[in-house]
């Protein structure tokens, strides 16, 4: 185990709206800007979603590649492109940015409830997100949201469609699937293959819990508006970068340093020649 932390920052999300986070970025030079804050505070990863100017969410292939180029010309975080977009865009729609190639690409293994919808992760769609990830080379991240999507990480193993070592992701706390407890944080970290890595995000309230845990037990954090938009209760956070500061001050108290970029490329696996 490494102890560097890997602190990914997920700022823009595709439901929370500026009606409910005035500081919510939503232009690229607002997210270039916001991304650029949080990797001066110690994040390494920067998770992407696209959002048109009104705020509406959008996979679209020039969104991204505004959202992109506007973060790589302030800081060299490592960017992560969304592949699940908005409950209820189909595949197609969710995956054209991949041509740009980031460093990483999420990939959730299953279908959940999403408060009063279904995010559709079928195995059809699983495996077109995965084909479109291969061909780009690009690195995953596993996001599971509860207990049935490991048995698919199990299987999609077991068939060579993906190769251990993974990073996973637990996204946990989201109404209609797996809660945000020290229960299943440590059933989750159990339960994947020997020599994976894996970081935590825990939804509202249960964030500052949950990457609490996840440093003291060797993973890795992702914080951001797109999980919580609350910094303690009844304060909305003014910035990202403020959930990445007080996860550095919690990590700093047992012994654990914002991983740098090359240690990330490190952990992660991520070849030197990725393009985002």
């Amino acid at each position: 185990m490494s102890d560097a932390l890997l602190i990914t920052v997920a700022g823009v999300g595709a439901e929370v709206m500026r009606t409910q986070q005035p500081h919510l970025p939503l232009l690229p030079e607002e997210v270039g800007e916001e991304y650029a804050r949080a990797y001066a505070a110690g994040a390494t990863i920067g998770h992407v979603h696209g959002r048109r100017p009104d705020g509406t969410p959008t996979q679209d292939l020039e969104t991204f590649r505004a959202y992109s180029d506007a973060i790589r010309k302030r800081c060299p975080i490592l960017q992560q492109f969304s592949t699940g977009g908005a409950v209820g865009m189909g595949v197609e729609e969710r995956i054209p940015a991949l041509e740009l190639k980031p460093d990483m690409a999420t990939l959730t293994l299953g279908t959940c409830n999403f408060g009063d919808d279904i995010f559709e992760n079928s195995l059809p769609t699983i495996r077109t997100i995965l084909e479109r990830i291969r061909k780009y080379q690009i690195v995953p991240e596993l996001e599971i949201f509860d207990v049935g999507m490991l048995a698919t990480a199990d299987v999609l193993f077991a068939k060579g469609l993906l190769t251990p070592p993974a990073h996973f992701d637990f996204v946990l706390g989201v109404p209609g699937a797996a809660a945000a407890t020290a229960e299943n944080l440590t059933h989750f970290a159990r339960a994947i293959p020997a020599g994976c890595t894996w970081t935590v995000a825990g939804i509202g309230r249960r964030q500052t819990a949950m990457a609490t845990m996840a440093i003291a037990m060797g993973g890795h954090v992702r914080v951001g508006f797109e999980d919580n938009i609350f910094y303690r209760k009844g304060e909305l956070a003014d910035s990202n970068a403020r959930f990445v500061e007080r996860v550095v001050r919690i990590a700093r108290e047992v012994g654990r340093e914002p991983a740098t970029i090359e240690q990330a490329r490190q952990i992660l696996r991520i070849p030197l020649t990725s393009a985002a």
